[in-house]
């Protein structure tokens, strides 16, 4: 297998907003409204991300203003009380940040937002320096490929490499994501890794089996 997965560098936003540590809370609030987005790094130095600030650390400032919290209250949101009188980039950011490589895969990126519950991580290089920013929206970009696109590298990368003719004769066919292999194969054992292979495929929703050994017995649907 040839194949490439696309890297967090083929989908990141390099444009970045990003504060330093002696952002106000008002200079915060401005630029995520200007950038319409919901997080900003934080940075000291030449670039090097030591936070990141977002709605959600801005929100108890709005939710105690009016409030007098009781003592179990106080105990329980110790932090979130601290954020509601910090009036800085340092005093509201989440440290050390979440970050992810440039050369880290899509699936890598979007099993650490899941984790971490965040909607955009700052891609740092090796040394910690801001070099963009990603986010889900940026992870869903790989369903945007054609279907054709999708095709060709099903052929190339999986029915070339597990049913190569003459011995077997595969069709393949993408519509909306969803794609079919269809026909003959020498060994029906191969469909699960089959469907393993066409699954791993960016950009791929689903797959679909019309496949026969060369008895021309079905092969029941695969598991993977």
């Amino acid at each position: 297998m040839h194949g490439t997965p696309h890297i967090v560098s083929d989908v990141m936003t390099h444009t970045v907003a990003a504060v330093g540590r002696g952002a106000t809370f008002k200079e915060i609030v401005k630029l995520m409204q200007d950038w319409k987005i919901s997080a900003l790094p934080v940075l000291e130095g030449e670039g090097r991300v030591v936070g990141v600030v977002s709605e959600a650390d801005l929100l108890p400032k709005e939710e105690f203003r009016d409030s007098d919290p009781d003592r179990s209250t106080q105990l329980d949101r110790l932090a979130d009380l601290a954020k509601a009188g910090a009036v800085t980039a340092e005093e509201l950011m989440t440290s050390p940040a979440l970050t992810v490589r440039a050369d880290a895969t899509l699936a890598q990126a979007a099993r650490t937002m899941a984790r971490a519950k965040v909607k955009r991580l700052p891609v740092v290089d090796s040394v910690g320096l801001l070099e963009g920013v990603v986010s889900r929206a940026d992870l869903l970009k790989v369903f945007l490929r054609t279907d054709e696109d999708m095709a060709e590298e099903v052929r190339r990368e999986v029915v070339a490499y597990l049913f190569p003719a003459p011995g077997s004769n595969v069709r393949v066919a993408v519509r909306e994501g969803v794609v079919t292999l269809a026909g003959r194969v020498r060994d029906t054992s191969l469909v699960p890794v089959a469907a393993r292979l066409v699954r791993a495929v960016e950009g791929v929703v689903d797959v679909d089996f019309d496949l026969t050994g060369h008895g021309g017995q079905a092969d029941a649907p695969a598991d993977a």
